[in-house]
């Protein structure tokens, strides 16, 4: 295979079948070389192998030591493996190949699942049921706060890195790194755990008729860490909209807009609320897997955008009050379906557990994540310092550029940092390049040269008129008409008006503020458990995802209906 990116490998002849479902969201662009080496060769891929071991579905000797498998970099794009992840189904008690499909990427083009004798496994289904038990009887995940607790510790405890040593601050950053696994391993084991309560819950509810309730029955669960930004910056915008002083701030623009507050006496109490909301998630932000990206902390400026967003929203639009809507039918239907299986007790105690069950783990899957991104973010300071000096002493172009370089390199590099300068650039427009590209959604085995990718955005696709009715997988339940708005980046959502229906082409926390003032959200991709599908059942805002090319097929201003329930948007 061409090898295209510096960190590019072949794809695995055991597993061959990889996707860029589910990880678009998270690497929408082409991965950074230190993101790869620092985190995801050494920790991300490790820890989905122990996550698979622990679930009871593989064990560690199915996979090849020398190669990276369950993830793949082709032509600089992350790729999630399928192969694996049906395998996985198969050894799962009530799960098939194309649930899972569904499950974890959405809409896919893969190949059909082709059995081989070893992927069934009377043995690992033995492992996978007593995991299966040990969901269903949990009343909490203690090992989630215990997390929580030592990556808190980690944050308070902080070294100076503007007083120490070049060699010092990349030295601290490779030895924090090298916690990624553990905390990598426990997200994914909650995020397979998540879905054993899901198919409980949407096999009886197919049973009885009706498999749009499970949504329902899964939304406005509560304590999902990943919602937390949205009500905090809501609490935000409400101080902005209650002082005619910081609107005329906010009315001239958010460039500059927090030196212009702290020199006004109006502005200095919504100053110190906005730098500790930045304490907590200063973390969050657009592609926040990749250490190279901005972040709330690093670029204040993304968070300022959603609150003069939410600033123009009325309070009838309070998440709080969504939530509450979503809890109760969540209750209520709840409390409708129990009795309807009382002549098969054995269901019915399965369900109850199971609903039970979804509310921990879905909730535990945003916590560990939220718990994953804080931890990587110690890292990304660290090499932002770095970044910062080589820009003054002119190696680096962009503070970024610090991504550039593999973790290896880096021994070599604070060596001789000048000697890298070419290897850099040349690697700074490569990868301008490849941001310009569609990679393959799908792999199987074969990496198409680069003179065959195409432009990004380029295949033509016809533009939806009146009438017509995209289909998608349902997100959030409910029905809402609006003005639709296609906005490309969370950096400029300024077009997006209170009520009007946000249509993205990703979700990840960078987007879920702006859902706040959106009547409803469709996205181009995503799957049953994104989290940001987790976090618009939180919001209460009708939500379909998988909508493939919907950004470039819904006409920007058209007025659609979003239907979460039935995961279609129609053209009016």
């Amino acid at each position: 295979m061409e090898r295209i990116w510096a960190v590019d490998n072949e794809p695995s002849q055991r597993y061959p079948i990889y996707t860029r479902g589910n990880v678009g969201e998270v690497f929408p662009e082409a991965v950074a070389p230190l993101s790869w080496t620092l985190g995801a060769i050494p920790g991300a891929e490790t820890g989905w192998r122990d996550a698979l071991e622990r679930f009871g579905a593989f064990d560690l000797d199915e996979f090849n030591p020398d190669e990276i498998e369950c993830l793949g970099c082709f032509g600089g794009y992350a790729y999630l493996n399928v192969s694996i992840s049906r395998i996985l189904a198969i050894r799962t008690p009530g799960l098939t190949p194309e649930l899972m499909d569904q499950s974890l990427f959405g809409t896919s083009e893969a190949p059909p699942y082709q059995p081989r004798p070893t992927d069934e496994s009377p043995a690992h289904t033995g492992r996978i049921n007593e995991t299966i038990g040990w969901i269903l009887t949990q009343e909490d995940l203690p090992e989630l706060v215990d997390d929580q607790r030592m990556v808190d510790e980690t944050v308070r405890n902080r070294p100076d890195f503007a007083s120490m040593s070049n060699e010092a601050v990349v030295a601290h950053a490779k030895s924090h790194m090298q916690g990624f696994r553990h905390l990598f391993g426990r997200h994914l084991f909650i995020t397979y755990c998540s879905t054993v309560p899901l198919g409980i819950i949407q096999g009886v509810c197919t049973e009885l008729g009706d498999p749009t309730m499970a949504m329902r029955l899964v939304a406005g669960i509560g304590g999902v860490d990943s919602a937390a930004p949205s009500w905090a910056l809501w609490d935000l915008a409400r101080q902005v909209r209650a002082s005619s002083a910081i609107t005329a701030q906010f009315d001239q623009g958010v460039d500059g807009l927090l030196e212009r507050l702290r020199a006004d006496a109006d502005g200095v109490k919504f100053c110190q609320a906005f730098d500790e909301f930045l304490e907590q998630f200063g973390s969050r932000g657009p592609n926040e897997w990749e250490m190279r990206a901005p972040t709330w902390g690093t670029r204040p400026e993304l968070a300022l955008g959603a609150i003069e967003r939410m600033r123009h929203a009325g309070d009838d639009a309070a998440p709080q009050l969504h939530f509450d809507e979503r809890a109760a039918d969540r209750q209520a239907l709840a409390d409708e379906i129990t009795p309807k299986l009382a002549g098969d007790p054995e269901t019915q105690g399965q369900f109850v557990a199971a609903l039970r069950a979804a509310g921990i783990f879905l909730a535990g899957r945003e916590r560990s994540k939220t718990t994953v991104i804080k931890f990587v973010h110690e890292s990304r300071l660290a090499f932002t310092e770095i970044g910062k000096r080589m820009v003054a002493a002119g190696v680096f172009d962009e503070v970024e550029d610090f991504g550039l370089l593999t973790a290896a390199e880096y021994d070599d590099f604070l060596t001789d940092p000048m000697s890298f300068r070419d290897t850099i650039r040349e690697r700074a427009t490569l990868y301008e390049r490849l941001q310009g590209l569609e990679p393959p959604f799908i792999v199987n085995g074969v990496i198409p040269p680069l003179d065959e990718w195409k432009p990004r955005g380029s295949t033509p696709v016809p533009v939806a008129g009146a009438g017509d009715v995209l289909a998608g997988i349902p997100g959030c339940p409910g029905s809402y008409t609006g003005r639709a708005r296609v906005v490309l980046s969370p950096d400029d959502p300024r077009d997006l008006d209170p009520g009007d229906v946000l249509v993205a082409p990703i979700t990840d926390p960078a987007w879920t503020p702006l859902f706040v003032p959106a009547g409803a959200v469709v996205v181009d991709v995503g799957a049953q458990i994104s989290h940001a599908v987790i976090v618009s059942r939180e919001l209460g805002i009708p939500c379909v995802v998988s909508v493939l090319d919907g950004t470039r097929r819904i006409p920007d201003g058209a007025t659609i209906t979003v239907d979460g329930t039935a995961g279609t948007v129609t053209v009016h």
